[in-house]
C-alpha cells in the first residue's frame, strides 16, 4: 500500500464531515484505521470544547495504542476553547485550565503543537450560533456586544490570557497555533502580526488556511511571504471566495500557482493538512477528495522539494 509523505496530514475535518460536529469520540479509532488504510501516516486530532476534550483525554491510552499500532503521528492537536476569549476573567481562567489539559494530551500523543481558532471578540449571537464551526457574514455583522464593554480592559485581559496559554504550551514543548477564520481577531496577516506583537511569545504561530484567507480577500502568496517566520502548519482547501467553503483543490478559484511559488520561495518545511469538507462544502466523495489532494500535494510540493519536511 502506498503511504503518503508524513508531511501531508489528514485533518480532523475528514472525521467531522463523516460524523458531525463534534464527532463522537468513540469514532476516533475508526478514523485512525480508515486514514491509515488510505495511506496517511500523519493525522490531526481535536478536543472540541470541555466535554469533547475531556472525553478524548479519557481515551488517550487507547488512542496512543492505535497510533503506535498503525504507525501514525499526530503533529498537531486542536484544543478548541472559545472561552479563552470570553470577556469574563473567570471563564478565561477556567478555559486556561482546560487548555493545559489539552496541552498535556497533545504532548502525550507526541504532537508538535496545539491549535485553536484565533480569539473571537465577545460577540453575543442569537440562539446557538456561537457553537458553529464558522460564522457567516450576516451573523457577524449583526452580532451584539456586552453592555458597557471596555475594549481597552478586555484587550489587556485577552493578551494576558494568550501569553499564559503560550507559556503553558511552551511548558509542554508545543507551539500555539492560531487558526484564521471570519470574524476572529487575527484572521489576516495584518491582524495576526498585530496580535503576535501584543502577545510577544516565541511559540505563538499562524496556522495558514488557504480557503479561509482567500474568502477574506488575502493574496495568498503575499501572506505566505509576510508570515514566513510564523508558519509551521498550513491547511489546504479551495474556495470560490464568495462564501465559506472547503473544497478539493481545483474546484474553486484559488490561484494555486501563486500559492506554490510563494511556498517554494519561503522554503516551507512544515506540515500541510488537507482540510476539505464540512457541511458548508457539499463534497460528494470525501474519501476520494482526500486521496486526490494527497497525490496532488506530492506532485506539486513533495517531489519539487523532496528533502524531508520533518
Amino acid at each position: 500500500m502506498k503511504m503518503f509523505d508524513p508531511a501531508i496530514t489528514c485533518c480532523y475535518l475528514y472525521l467531522i464531515s463523516e460524523y458531525g460536529y463534534p464527532p463522537p469520540v468513540e469514532k476516533t479509532i475508526t478514523y485512525l484505521e480508515e486514514t491509515s488504510s488510505m495511506g496517511f501516516s500523519s493525522v490531526e486530532l481535536e478536543g472540541i470544547r470541555e466535554e469533547h476534550l475531556l472525553d478524548v483525554y479519557e481515551c488517550r491510552f487507547e488512542i496512543k495504542e492505535a497510533l503506535q499500532r498503525l504507525e501514525q503521528t499526530v503533529p498537531y492537536f486542536c484544543v478548541v476553547l472559545q472561552g479563552l476569549s470570553s470577556p469574563d476573567p473567570n471563564e478565561r481562567l477556567e478555559n486556561l485550565k482546560l487548555f493545559e489539559k489539552g496541552c498535556e494530551l497533545a504532548s502525550f500523543l507526541g504532537a508538535k503543537g496545539v491549535l485553536d481558532n484565533a480569539p473571537l471578540p465577545p460577540y453575543q449571537f442569537l440562539g446557538n450560533s456561537n457553537i458553529e464551526r464558522h460564522h457567516d457574514q450576516n451573523t457577524l455583522l449583526s452580532a451584539a456586544l456586552p453592555q458597557g464593554l471596555n475594549w481597552k480592559k478586555y484587550w489587556q485581559g485577552l493578551v494576558e490570557t494568550y501569553k499564559n496559554a503560550c507559556d503553558i504550551a511552551g511548558k509542554y514543548g508545543l507551539t500555539n497555533q492560531m487558526h484564521p477564520s471570519a470574524g476572529v481577531l487575527s484572521a489576516t496577516a495584518d491582524a495576526f502580526l498585530y496580535f503576535a506583537d501584543a502577545v510577544d511569545s516565541e511559540n505563538l504561530r499562524f496556522n495558514f488556511d488557504t480557503s479561509n484567507q482567500f474568502y477574506m480577500k488575502e493574496n495568498l502568496g503575499l501572506s505566505l511571504i509576510r508570515l514566513a517566520d510564523h508558519i509551521d502548519y498550513i491547511h489546504v482547501s479551495d474556495s470560490h471566495g464568495s462564501k465559506i467553503e472547503h473544497l478539493p483543490p481545483g474546484e474553486g478559484t484559488v490561484d494555486w500557482e501563486n500559492f506554490f511559488n510563494a511556498l517554494h520561495t519561503i522554503d516551507f518545511k512544515g506540515h500541510i493538512g488537507i482540510d476539505i469538507g464540512g457541511k458548508e462544502s457539499h463534497v460528494l466523495d470525501i474519501k476520494q477528495a482526500y486521496l486526490d489532494t494527497a497525490n496532488w500535494l506530492e506532485q506539486k510540493w513533495i517531489t519539487v522539494t523532496p528533502e524531508s519536511k520533518n
